[in-house]
């Protein structure tokens, strides 16, 4: 006899659940997940967006839905998006930031943000490929609004780094 209640099994289906702009984590990795509630057939999933006006958001809603639908027992999924509390990225699991730093792209280091050109970047950027502290910010803009571009001067590397939240 299973002891697993529903709300576990929608924790491990949200657990499959990929980030769609780095699919090397999943949004529970990424702690984006502020809640899960399960009362008779329908669950409610409140998530986090990691940034205001993230693209991601309906793909999202969508991969979330679609995941806690194939429960047994579930017969409806309301995905809420909330920005209270607001998500940070100390919200990141180590699990999260061992993914994203295996993925080559290095996870927030909490030292602090300094102020460049109205952005709030690390002080530091540790690079995901030596380890090495040696780096310094290429742009504040990276491919998305969440992450800027660094360089590592030990390992003469490209990477990229979340912003601090």
């Amino acid at each position: 006899m299973s002891t697993v209640t529903i709300e576990e099994q929608v924790w491990k289906a949200l657990a499959g659940v990929l980030d769609p702009e780095i699919p090397a984590v999943s949004v529970v990795d990424m702690g984006m997940i502020e809640k899960v509630e399960v009362r008779g057939a329908t669950a409610r999933v409140v998530v986090l967006p990691t940034f205001t006006g993230c693209p991601a958001v309906p793909v999202i809603r969508e991969d979330v839905a679609a995941a806690v639908s194939r429960i047994e027992g579930i017969e409806e999924v309301e995905v809420q998006f909330s920005f209270n509390p607001p998500w940070t990225s100390d919200r990141i699991t180590d699990e999260g930031r061992t993914k994203l730093r295996d993925f080559g792209l290095a996870p927030p280091t909490g030292a602090g943000p300094v102020l460049i050109t109205s952005i709030a970047l690390p002080v530091k950027a540790s690079c995901p490929f030596c380890g090495s502290t040696d780096t310094h910010n290429e742009n504040p803009f990276g491919p998305t609004p969440c992450r800027a571009l660094y360089y590592c001067n030990a390992c003469r590397n490209p990477f990229e780094q979340f912003k601090p939240v």
